[in-house]
């Protein structure tokens, strides 16, 4: 069973962008994930949706860091490109940038993971916040391809404004 969001969003996925069949959200570990419709060379180029509540004392820094551990642990070898904060002081967002081999189907590959995390604040305490793992993960040959779509895809999360979510 897919992970649960600590905050309901919406979102536009890319044109030709697929939701993941829950088994696969599931092996992802995450809330959702979405597959692209052309895999490169087997494998498919996805986006995935994860969040947290953190501590009060845990900055978007922290969490990032904690992520780079995670991916070390499950990927042969993990370089951090890059990693910069962005948007307005009252909307800070956190982005980092990795290269990293991975076993993909028994096969080592060279992947390109870029991640976001985007501080929402809590409907119902507004002083507590929720952070939304935004991710893409692609074969280093497919990013160029699928990084505009990506950035096109977090311009479009947001809290849900639909009743029930």
């Amino acid at each position: 069973m897919p992970k649960l969001l600590p905050v309901a969003v919406e979102f536009q996925l890319p044109d030709g962008w697929a939701p993941a069949s829950p088994e696969t959200v599931d092996t992802f570990g995450v809330a959702f994930a979405a597959l692209h419709p052309h895999p490169d060379a087997g494998f498919a180029a996805n986006i995935t949706i994860d969040g947290e509540i953190p501590p009060d004392d845990v900055s978007l820094s922290d969490l990032a860091d904690a992520s780079v551990e995670r991916l070390e642990q499950a990927a042969e070898s993990v370089q951090l490109v890059d990693r910069r904060e962005v948007g307005p002081d009252d909307a800070p967002a956190l982005v980092q940038r990795f290269l990293l081999a991975a076993a993909v189907n028994d096969e080592l590959r060279e992947l390109a993971q870029v991640q976001v995390y985007l501080p929402l604040a809590d409907t119902v305490d507004p002083h507590k916040y929720a952070v939304i793992k935004l991710a893409l993960t692609a074969t280093t040959e497919q990013l160029h391809e699928v990084l505009e779509e990506f950035q096109d895809f977090v311009r479009t999360v947001r809290p849900s404004t639909s009743e029930g979510n």
